[in-house]
């Protein structure tokens, strides 16, 4: 009997080594967005592929928490994850800009990053009967009188008018001066483009790529370090723009979150990276691959603050 005592002791004790990050539970993930959005797809869709591919099966549960760039939502993520090893949160460009444009109170210098995914590029586009042909002719546009080229995109701080003032930046042209419109998504830009109330525009790919493919509009450039596949157009570092900008989205994990259970996560997402059924998904959704893991990210996460907060100062919108 003292055998059995005695065994039962050290099993328990052993048990209770093992390190939280072992347990199985499922995962706890913050969408810093609405449903049906893209913070919500990020959160959701890796996820769902770790089930299908048998890397991670023990269920998860998103929050859904937009508003201010994403910030509300990272918030209530810093404030109720502490030190947990199984809460992530998705988050991307928007969000990066959306910390500096609120002056948030909360920022991600105590999250834990974990990887970026994926990225989904911008492109250029003018009306079909646009004297516009060329990013160069963009360019003279903008060194000609800047405020008479009015360009639409997307909210503002956001991923367009940061690529807007990028370009302006590299034409020599002060991004302030820029006559950018926002709208409240790239399906509003369409009929004012196809119109010709505006003279160019910015937004994701598949936004346009449908009218596009109708000669509704043209796509005169792509934002991407590559040409992207079906679409027929340059990037804007072949035209002669040093520019390379996209909606990129990713994971972090919660403040304070152990080694072992950042190591648990890349280990996950490491493997879910390399599946067919991650491949395929970035395919259906239309993202690029934009995987970036662990330390590499973090540091292109202070790279990305940097950046952003510069261009930000150049188009006025903080001091």
């Amino acid at each position: 009997m003292q055998g059995i005592r005695r065994f039962l002791v050290s099993f328990a004790l052993s048990l209770a080594a093992v390190p939280l990050a072992a347990h199985a539970e499922p995962a706890k993930v913050m969408a810093p967005g609405g449903p049906g959005g893209g913070y919500d797809a990020a959160a959701r869709v890796p996820l769902q592929v770790m089930q299908e591919a048998g890397i991670f099966t023990d269920g998860f549960q998103v929050t859904n928490k937009g508003g201010a760039g994403g910030t509300i939502g990272l918030a209530e993520f810093i404030n109720t994850s502490k030190n947990d090893d199984n809460a992530i949160m998705s988050m991307g460009a928007i969000l990066i800009g959306g910390i500096i444009l609120n002056k948030s109170p909360v920022s991600l210098d105590t999250v834990t990053p974990l990887v970026r995914l994926t990225d989904d590029a911008d492109v250029l586009a003018v009306p079909m009967d646009s004297p516009i042909k060329t990013v160069d002719d963009v360019i003279a546009a903008l060194r000609k009188n800047p405020g008479a080229l009015p360009i639409g995109g997307g909210s503002v701080g956001g991923v367009d008018q940061v690529a807007a003032g990028l370009i302006a930046k590299a034409a020599g042209v002060e991004p302030s001066k820029l006559n950018y419109i926002p709208y409240p998504s790239g399906a509003e830009l369409v009929p004012l483009l196809v119109s010709g109330q505006l003279k160019l525009a910015l937004s994701g790919l598949s936004e346009f790529k449908p009218y596009a493919d109708q000669k509704r509009l043209r796509i005169i450039a792509v934002t991407s370090a590559e040409r992207l596949p079906g679409v027929d157009a340059p990037t804007l570092k072949e035209s002669g723009v040093d520019v390379v900008i996209g909606n990129w989205r990713g994971i972090i994990g919660a403040p304070g979150m152990t080694k072992e259970g950042r190591d648990m996560w890349l280990d996950r997402f490491q493997k879910m990276h390399a599946s067919p059924q991650w491949k395929k998904k970035l395919a259906d959704q239309g993202w690029s691959d934009a995987y970036l893991a662990g330390d590499d990210f973090a540091k292109f996460l202070d790279e990305e603050k940097v950046r952003q907060e510069q261009v930000l100062k150049d188009l006025g919108l903080v001091k």
